[in-house]
């Protein structure tokens, strides 16, 4: 059986040695669900990126640490977000537009969740900080790679998220899990035809969306599940539900 191409953009195109780090992680967590990585760089022409991107049957959009322009979505200047990486937003768009016109399953992972809201015409809340009350501000969601469990995510019953957990042992009415965290940013205004599915229990922000179009694999989380595959049965299920999303798609085409 053909494993099925999975489209990735390198996280950063400004920091080499965070890609050295990052980038395997998402590389082992497609491999070992039995998909087939496809990097995307990020200094090449809008053609040859095309190419690229319609040689593979799935896209997953990394993390990153980098911000969106806020300029995007209308945000604010705000001393903690971090400069914009034009080319990880170009590639990024150049990925979502495709997929979403070819109908392909979309995995995005922390600024991959934010980049594919804002691309929805959604908005983002600049540093969380900020946002939340002095005493919702005791989750510290930019904990780091370091700390495996920072806190607990509550996804929804009934969405494709917690079928997607459920089906590796856990009953369908436990839709808690615990997640690792590395973001300043969150979801603000949901963008078009999208959905929240999960939010952190202890200050309500928002930790997961997915598509509405129950036809089309749209889902993004703001934590790391890369970083626990090999530990944890809930992070496994997500890269294998990407996986199984785009095999289908090389089967109808």
């Amino acid at each position: 059986m053909t494993s099925p191409r999975i489209a990735i953009p390198l996280p950063l195109s400004t920091d080499p040695d965070y890609v050295k780090r990052s980038l395997p992680q998402y590389q082992y967590a497609v491999t070992m669900s039995g998909g087939e990585p496809i990097i995307v760089p990020l200094d090449l022409d809008e053609a040859e990126t095309n190419r690229i991107i319609e040689s593979c049957q799935g896209v997953l959009l990394p993390g990153s640490k980098t911000d969106v322009d806020p300029a995007r979505y209308g945000g604010l200047s705000h001393e903690e977000v971090a400069p914009a990486d034009r080319k990880r937003e170009a590639v990024d768009y150049l990925l979502l537009e495709h997929a979403y016109t070819q109908r392909k399953p979309i995995l995005g992972i922390c600024y991959g969740l934010q980049s594919l809201n804002v691309y929805r015409q959604g908005t983002l809340i600049e540093h969380i900080p900020d946002f939340l009350s002095p005493n919702r501000r005791h989750v510290n969601h930019a904990a780091g790679r370091m700390i495996a469990l920072v806190h607990q995510v509550r996804i929804d019953a009934g969405s494709m998220l917690a079928r997607i957990v459920a089906q590796e042992g856990l009953q369908p009415e436990a839709v808690a899990i615990g997640v690792n965290s590395s973001h300043h940013q969150a979801i603000n205004r949901v963008g078009g035809g999208l959905k929240i599915v999960a939010r952190c229990p202890d200050d309500s922000i928002v930790e997961a969306l997915e598509g509405t179009d129950p036809e089309h694999f749209v889902l993004a989380v703001q934590w790391h599940p890369e970083r626990s595959v090999d530990a944890d049965e809930a992070s496994r299920s997500i890269f294998r539900a990407l996986i199984e999303g785009a095999r289908t798609c090389c089967e109808q085409s």
